[in-house]
């Protein structure tokens, strides 16, 4: 690739260039051997803000101070802590303030979602998704058609790529979709493949979808604070998204939704109901008859979890002073220089009489991935993995041959790249 060099010394120069580098310094790294890993594994369990803590200690010194009236009193009231994160939430997804919610986790959104928008009967009861998706992404999908009467195997059509090929052809989704579109209830995609690390074209396969009378949702686990996103413009019917991945809130940290605007005072539109959902002005008048908030704050359920929030308010604090559009273009360098030393270590193999070890299956188009590249290691894939590890490379294996990598560029560096192409070309041997 034009301009890099499999080097130290231009993994520097290229540090010293980035106006984002010391935001690295906001980040807690795991130790081993009393340095810091080179840490890729973003697309799993983000890094600690350094400044969570004391996000968490604020709330925890409030609720010591306050008891039950900290919902009203705490610095950041309780009661209305969802609103502190409406705005950073929504400015990450592309959507309006109301189309956008943080409450509960990642499944059980997509769970409360479909309730509103898989609405199956006799004729269209279809859902279109990726063949690989996350498992706990298809067993929702399955047991949704299972608990409307249909059978999962018939109900649920899954987009697999083409014999050879590692991801999916926007058209080849596209025919899939007017293939079945008289039968067809929902899409539901990740916007950014878990296995691939595919960054789908959202609007064109959305215009196919509602040309087909289908409803058109999202699951961003893999997507949010990972890629640009413009889900109102897109016109997205429904999202969910996690936040302890690229968004940085910590393990099982709370989750949210996105729900278009077009629906928001639909009264057709079904849905599970809850006391926190309920209009916030006659809440605590404990109404008989549910009347839900307006937007996506008609969706929640219960009580804002303040303690998760307050993580997930530490590192949207982060996002905000950095800027979404810089951190993609941070990350298509990045993400391109580390497919670099992949090839790089690919033809230095060959040009010694070796194979070509590592085939990386994630789009070659900038334009279609995040900072995830997935690649299968062809020989003694495990064991180059384990190795990668115990040099305090951490990377991510998933079987039976495909190693994931995702330089983050809120806290990853161009050094980090060499040196993780460093330990990997190792390992190899």
């Amino acid at each position: 690739m034009k301009g890099f060099e499999n080097t130290l010394e231009f993994a520097w120069e290229m540090d010293d260039q980035d106006s984002l580098a010391g935001f690295r310094e906001k980040f807690y790294f795991p130790q081993m051997d009393g340095r810091d890993v080179i840490y890729m594994t973003g697309n799993s369990l983000g890094l600690q803000p350094k400044s969570t803590q004391d996000y968490v200690l604020r709330e925890l010194e409030d609720w010591a101070s306050w008891g039950v009236e900290g919902h009203f009193h705490a610095r950041m009231p309780w009661f209305e802590y969802q609103d502190f994160l409406t705005v950073q939430i929504a400015d990450l997804l592309g959507a309006q303030n109301d189309e956008v919610v943080a409450m509960n986790s990642l499944t059980t959104n997509l769970h409360l979602l479909m309730v509103s928008f898989y609405r199956p009967d006799k004729k269209r009861y279809k859902i279109i998704c990726e063949y690989d998706l996350f498992p706990s992404d298809l067993y929702a999908v399955q047991s949704q058609a299972a608990f409307h009467g249909f059978n999962p195997d018939d109900a649920v059509v899954f987009l697999k790529p083409r014999k050879g090929e590692h991801v999916l052809r926007t058209e080849d989704i596209i025919a899939k979709i007017e293939e079945h579109g008289s039968s067809l209830a929902t899409v539901m995609l990740g916007a950014v493949n878990y296995y691939t690390g595919q960054f789908f074209e959202i609007d064109a396969i959305g215009k196919a979808v509602h040309k087909a009378g289908a409803t058109y949702g999202l699951n961003l686990a893999h997507a949010a604070g990972n890629v640009p996103l413009r889900l109102h413009d897109w016109n997205v019917d429904y999202a969910c998204f996690c936040s302890y991945k690229y968004l940085n809130s910590g393990p099982g940290g709370v989750s949210g939704i996105f729900v278009h605007e077009k629906h928001k005072n639909n009264p057709a539109l079904p849905r599970f109901a809850g006391w926190w959902g309920n209009d916030p002005d006659t809440r605590f008048q404990m109404p008989r008859k549910f009347v839900p908030a307006e937007g996506a704050r008609g969706w929640q359920l219960s009580n804002a979890p303040v303690l998760s929030m307050s993580a997930l308010k530490a590192s949207l604090d982060i996002f905000e002073e950095a800027g979404m559009n810089r951190l993609a273009a941070k990350s298509q360098k990045l993400t391109a220089y580390l497919e670099f030393i992949i090839r790089s270590i690919n033809e230095s193999r060959m040009n010694a009489g070796l194979d070509e070890p590592v085939e990386i299956i994630s789009p070659a188009d900038s334009g279609q991935r995040g900072c995830q590249l997935s690649m299968i290691i062809r020989k003694n894939g495990k064991s180059v993995y384990e190795n990668m590890v115990k040099k305090g490379v951490i990377v991510d294996w998933r079987e039976p041959d495909v190693m994931r990598a995702a330089p983050v560029p809120l806290y990853n560096s161009f050094e980090d790249v060499f040196t993780f192409g460093m330990h990997l070309e190792q390992s190899l041997q």
